[in-house]
């Protein structure tokens, strides 16, 4: 029984205080493509908190985890990537989370692979998961990691088979480097050191 084995089955003492939202599709066939990058860092951050994310609640599969004292829920949409919003309203409204304790890891196109990018707020940026969010909630006020997956291989290539395939051999390394990465970093947002992700990892 590891140090966060309680959080497995049952809801933590006190308040949930944060929503960790990792983006991404259901699905065997997404279950390791680009555009997958939250759901894989979402497990990567689960894995280090001793905890399996599979509880099925919010229209998502689900965890409970404590980060540097916060009552967390770790959440993977089950939506679909273009309806993620409906997901993160329901866990919000249900707990009453403010949205700036709502942290979202998404996939970037215009990151390099193995390169993540943290940001207190802004545009979806494209990025239909995120877009979904904002528009559910009527905010850009939310924090986010960017897990970067790399510019389709050239101009006429099409972007929705680009996020939807998988890693190179090659780029896994970076790729899994990454996501350990991305995981830190949460953990610092939730913490209250924002700064000092941006600083370290941005």
């Amino acid at each position: 029984m590891g140090l966060f084995s309680k959080f497995r089955d049952k809801e933590p003492a006190g308040a949930v205080e944060w929503l960790i939202v990792g983006l991404g599709n259901p699905g065997v066939k997404y279950l390791r493509t680009r555009h997958n990058c939250g759901w894989l860092t979402v497990d990567n951050l689960a894995a280090s908190l001793g905890v399996s994310v599979t509880r099925s609640k919010f229209k998502s599969v689900t965890a409970f985890a404590e980060i540097d004292g916060h009552k967390c829920l770790l959440m993977k949409p089950t939506t679909m990537m273009n309806a993620s919003g409906e997901a993160v309203v329901e866990a919000m409204s249900f707990y009453k989370i403010p949205i700036e304790r709502v942290a979202v890891i998404s996939d970037d196109v215009s990151l390099d692979v193995g390169k993540i990018r943290i940001k207190r707020k802004g545009s979806d940026g494209g990025q239909k998961g995120l877009r979904s969010i904002i528009t559910l909630t009527g905010s850009e006020d939310f924090p986010r990691v960017k897990v970067g997956i790399g510019a389709k291989p050239h101009p006429d290539y099409d972007m929705a088979a680009w996020v939807l395939s998988e890693f190179s051999k090659s780029e896994q390394p970076a790729a899994f480097e990454a996501f350990c990465n991305a995981a830190e970093a949460v953990k610092m947002i939730v913490g209250g050191k924002i700064d000092e992700a941006m600083n370290k990892f941005n």
